[in-house]
């Protein structure tokens, strides 16, 4: 299957085209982003507070590392060498999560609520990313590559409602009650 539509994919020139170029281009953004979470989920679930929400971002990085891999197929799948380049946005939003958590109390709910903050904005990135880059994918015709993106899409998605779910439950109401 992957040689048809591969060969159906040059038939109609879709290699060549600029979209096609745009969306390598931007599975190698947010293949660099995804790898860079890996690194970073774990130092947020370490400053977390609330064990619901330490579990719930242990979790996630479980699944950041099986996104790895559907990029990994996902490349694969339309002929190219997985290549990361550096997501500026994912950059800036790690780092300002590293701020976030530098800048809040250990051990209060206000840093987790500024964790599921910051948190809430790479999920928000991610299911930005995807969505495009799973509809470029089936413009495209790369059938197996949309596939894969669009299960990553719907875990991302889970991912935040989980954190508005843990932030609105207890975490916000909890920190309300915490001195500056």
């Amino acid at each position: 299957m992957e040689t048809k539509l591969k060969n159906a994919s040059q038939a109609t020139g879709v290699e060549e085209s600029a979209l096609n170029e745009l969306f390598i281009d931007e599975l190698k953004d947010i293949y660099w982003a995804e790898k860079h979470l890996i690194s970073a989920l774990p130092k947020m679930a370490k400053a977390a507070t609330s064990e619901e929400l330490r579990t719930a971002i242990e979790n996630h990085l479980a699944e950041t590392e099986n996104h790895v891999s559907r990029l990994e197929e996902a490349f694969a799948s339309i002929g190219e060498k997985a290549v990361a380049k550096k997501c500026e946005a994912m950059a800036g939003l790690i780092k300002e999560g590293t701020e976030i958590i530098a800048d809040t109390e250990k051990g209060s709910f206000t840093r987790d609520a500024g964790i599921i903050s910051a948190a809430q904005k790479v999920e928000h990135y991610e299911i930005a990313s995807y969505g495009t880059l799973k509809t470029f994918a089936t413009v495209l015709g790369y059938t197996e590559a949309a596939d894969l993106l669009e299960a990553t899409l719907q875990e991302e998605k889970n991912a935040d409602n989980l954190l508005s779910q843990i932030a609105e439950s207890s975490i916000n109401q909890k920190g309300i009650h915490e001195s500056k």
